[in-house]
């Protein structure tokens, strides 16, 4: 078996037509000139393959699973696919009713309307903060999906990844499918975007008065992973809120009981990155739940963590990592994450070696240096 995946830059993010990229990605599979969208998955199906496509803030992807034995047949609907999709105007309502409709749904939940407003605060008016409203679903036109397809879907602007049974004659196959007769348009592929800017504005309230739970969800610009910091930053964010040992589940969790979960994590993106804490709680204890919060990471900022509870954390975080290679299709996400980071294989080298060697100290330093309270970013959703 072989896992194929043809990965592309997202063009420049547009706040007039916002959703441009992600439409165009989803509707992929819809229809091509000699193919329908009922078509093109019983092909797929028909060889027991399996076809996804996946956006992401800074890339789109189209992955193909499939046995080797069947790659001259499946790889022909992936060509169509990525060279004649044509977006019919029917599929095109479809797909527009249906994610208003999921938006109406999404919009119910007080975790997803902190999240968007995060993302919004954090990142502004970019590809990052992008919360769809309904109304920017009314400014999906055929038209410029054509537009934004041919200019994106090109071969200078891809990168093809195979994973798996990689032999000769699927390289071959792969070639001669996606060699000389692609050819790119005379537009070349805008894939700049704007500059990140975080909002002046740090506390976001927006009140649910019948809400039984509130969401809270904080944090802060943050740096990524091609910062020397970043693994040492991993280590104390795993402290903080990163596993379910944490001090963040001990607390609110297991000692207060004021939610089922809470956690910490690190989003790194190619312009920028945060830290971030999300739960929800009872709406009650929500003053009380963001009290511990911040009494944790003061705590983090001015007490040594103890060997013992360094020694777990080391533990935990060589053990995932090792889980998180136990195939040649994990490995492939892995190179992933360091490719399109613009760094080598070193970076997992330096990256085991800082979880090893780290010390209390330099915890509490990575603590004081990156969780500043007062630049925190708060958005609780429900009451307050």
């Amino acid at each position: 078996m072989v896992r194929i995946e043809w990965i592309f830059s997202n063009l420049r993010f547009d706040p007039a037509k916002p959703l441009l990229n992600v439409a165009v990605n989803t509707m992929l599979t819809e229809g091509t000139s000699i193919l329908s969208a009922s078509q093109i998955a019983d092909q797929i199906d028909f060889y027991g393959a399996f076809l996804q496509v996946d956006y992401g803030y800074d890339h789109s992807q189209v992955t193909l699973y499939t046995l080797n034995k069947h790659l001259s047949s499946t790889l022909p609907v992936i060509k169509d696919i990525l060279t004649d999709s044509i977006f019919p105007e029917s599929e095109l309502e479809t797909f527009i009713r249906n994610q208003q409709q999921k938006l109406q749904v999404s919009l119910q939940k007080n975790d997803i309307v902190a999240r968007r407003a995060f993302n919004k605060a954090i990142y502004g008016d970019t590809i990052y903060g992008l919360g769809a409203d309904f109304d920017d679903y009314k400014t999906l036109f055929r038209d410029d999906m054509l537009w934004h397809f041919k200019q994106m879907y090109q071969p200078s602007n891809c990168t093809i990844l195979i994973a798996g049974k990689v032999d000769k004659k699927a390289l071959e196959l792969l070639t001669i499918s996606f060699g000389s007769d692609w050819i790119n348009p005379t537009v070349e592929a805008n894939t700049t975007q704007p500059e990140l800017k975080a909002a002046y504005e740090h506390l976001y309230f927006i009140e649910k008065p019948a809400a039984l739970q509130s969401a809270i969800r904080m944090g802060l610009p943050s740096i990524t992973r091609t910062h020397p910091d970043f693994p040492a930053l991993q280590v104390m964010n795993t402290v903080l809120g990163g596993y379910f040992g944490s001090r963040l589940m001990a607390n609110i969790r297991e000692d207060k009981g004021y939610t089922y979960g809470i956690g910490s994590g690190i989003s790194s993106l190619k312009k920028g990155g945060a830290l971030f804490i999300a739960t929800e709680v009872g709406a009650d204890v929500c003053k009380a739940a963001i009290t511990e919060i911040e009494k944790e990471i003061n705590l983090l900022k001015t007490e040594l963590v103890s060997e013992d509870e360094l020694s777990l954390v080391r533990n935990y975080m060589l053990g995932s990592l090792l889980g998180s290679l136990e195939n040649v299709l994990s490995h492939a996400d892995k190179f992933k994450n360091i490719y399109f980071s613009g760094l080598g294989y070193e970076y997992y080298d330096q990256y085991t070696q800082v979880i090893r060697s780290i010390t209390a100290e330099e915890v509490l330093q990575m603590a004081n240096k990156y969780l500043d309270l007062d630049k925190f970013y708060r958005v609780i959703v429900g009451k307050y």
